[in-house]
């Protein structure tokens, strides 16, 4: 008797979690790890997918950000957003052949081209933080800033300063961190922070319930933006280490952009989203649709455009996935992707090895030095099915790489925060910023090769005469990678 209520209950758990991953997974690979994991380990599987695998804030959080957003956005973007309509109509030139891309984004106003009047590209820490207390020293309305980490060290004690004193000035500073990223915040800054008059809130604030999941779907985002004027985005944290002065041991290389012109109103709208989406439901410090935070000129000369794109697990498509499916579908003669972390989908994979055994020249550069075991073992696994395609890869030897970029042809660049992973594509608030400019794509296809002349490159042949039990460990990770 005791025997059969153990069976049933087995059978009771497995089949119940079955049916609820099935209905709740889109990705059928994760569905099928998760569903074997359950089947063979019934009680641990069960409980590692409610913690970690079910999206528990898509049901509750992403449903009330959808609804928030489209009520705020429904009251500007028909003023805002024509200017970049009418422009892409009469500057088809500026996309060449890229625009299937550009036209695919601005489906919906999801993501348009706007144009720029000014863009830097910021390498390393110790070229993007006086940039960024410059521009704050300049701010006179406003100040939004959003991070993933944001760290109580050095830099990020002086941004707090700055962030302060701007507040005592009667800017208006606001502040989103991610709770799991930024953790170290809520010790003693953010008191500090808030009782100077500046407005923070954590981005999903974790419970002692909710951290598992809470831990899986983070805000990865790195904006500021400054009087809707000039935005930063790119892949560097509020973190010493990203600045190499000498005092850490591992170099951090890493990719920033800094953008003026009306393109900023693309940072401007995730930042006010995700403001008005993870702040306490007080009407007070809502923010109201006002065309301040957007002042696009139409005057500005269309240069040099940008769109910023930003994706999750709230949207209706995977928008960062999707655009760089198309870039390096549509790339014609070369194509040099820098990432940190190397874990894509079957579908960016073949389109990579179309590319390259269509002639493109491909390049992949990818750290030499990691900072996950794990992860780098699971990026490993690709790489022979890869370089037998004719894709070139590159392991960076002088530090830690942790840039995010893509420079395809002659004209079309990307800088952002997303990972070239599954868990950027599907599980992460992300941020992308899609440049099209000539003098910008030949400035960031310098730096990477620059970046490759400190770096290995992997050889094809040696690379498939490996060790058996290392290989296997390899395809052990990247099995496992789904769940990651």
């Amino acid at each position: 008797m005791k025997n059969y209520i153990i069976e049933l209950i087995y059978f009771i758990l497995t089949v119940g979690t079955t049916i609820v991953i099935i209905n709740d997974t889109r990705n059928p690979i994760k569905s099928l790890a998760y569903i074997l994991l359950v089947v063979f380990l019934p009680v641990i599987g069960a409980f590692v997918y409610f913690s970690v695998g079910i999206n528990y804030r898509k049901r509750r959080f992403y449903r009330n950000q959808k609804i928030q957003n489209q009520a705020f956005y429904s009251k500007i973007q028909e003023q805002v957003e024509q200017y970049s309509r009418s422009e892409l109509e009469k500057n088809k030139a500026c996309f060449e052949n890229h625009e299937k891309i550009v036209r695919m984004l601005s489906t919906g106003n999801i993501s348009p081209p706007f144009s720029t009047t000014n863009l830097e590209l910021l390498l390393n820490g110790e070229e993007k933080f006086p940039k960024v207390l410059e521009a704050l020293d300049a701010a006179k309305e406003h100040i939004h800033i959003e991070y993933f980490i944001y760290n109580d060290d050095e830099i990020g004690n002086l941004l707090k300063d700055k962030m302060i004193r701007k507040a005592k000035e009667g800017v208006a500073v606001r502040f989103i961190f991610d709770d799991y990223g930024s953790r170290v915040v809520r010790k003693r800054m953010l008191k500090e922070l808030r009782e100077s008059g500046v407005e923070t809130y954590p981005f999903y604030k974790i419970r002692f319930l909710a951290l598992a999941n809470g831990m899986n779907f983070r805000n990865h985002r790195k904006i500021i933006v400054i009087d809707g004027k000039v935005g930063f985005i790119g892949g560097i944290n509020v973190d010493d280490r990203y600045i190499n002065s000498g005092k850490n041991k591992l170099f951090w290389r890493d990719t920033h952009l800094k953008i003026e012109g009306n393109a900023v109103a693309g940072l401007q709208r995730l930042f006010l989203s995700d403001w008005n989406s993870c702040k306490k439901r007080d009407k007070k410090t809502d923010i109201q649709p006002d065309l301040r935070y957007f002042p696009i000129s139409d005057t500005e000369k269309f240069e040099n455009p940008v769109q910023i794109v930003g994706s999750g697990p709230d949207s209706s498509n995977a928008d960062i996935m999707l655009s760089i499916l198309g870039i390096i579908a549509g790339s014609r003669k070369r194509l040099f992707i820098t990432t940190p972390y190397f874990i894509p989908n079957e579908t960016i994979v073949d389109a990579l090895k179309f590319s390259a055994l269509s002639g493109v020249d491909v390049r992949l550069l990818v750290p030499g030095i990691s900072d996950s075991t794990f992860v780098n073992a699971a990026s490993c696994s690709y790489y022979e099915e890869l370089l037998s395609s004719g894709v070139r890869i590159y392991r960076y030897q002088k530090g830690f790489v942790h840039a995010k970029t893509i420079v395809s042809d002659d004209t079309l660049s990307v800088i952002g925060t997303a990972n070239m992973d599954i868990r950027s594509f599907d599980i992460m608030f992300e941020v992308n910023a899609l440049i099209y400019s000539k003098s910008l794509n030949e400035e960031l296809g310098n730096a990477f090769f620059h970046d490759i002349e400190n770096s290995s490159e992997i050889n094809g042949y040696a690379w498939s005469q490996r060790n058996r039990m290392k290989k296997f460990g390899e395809k052990c990770a990247r099995l496992l990678s789904p769940l990651l």
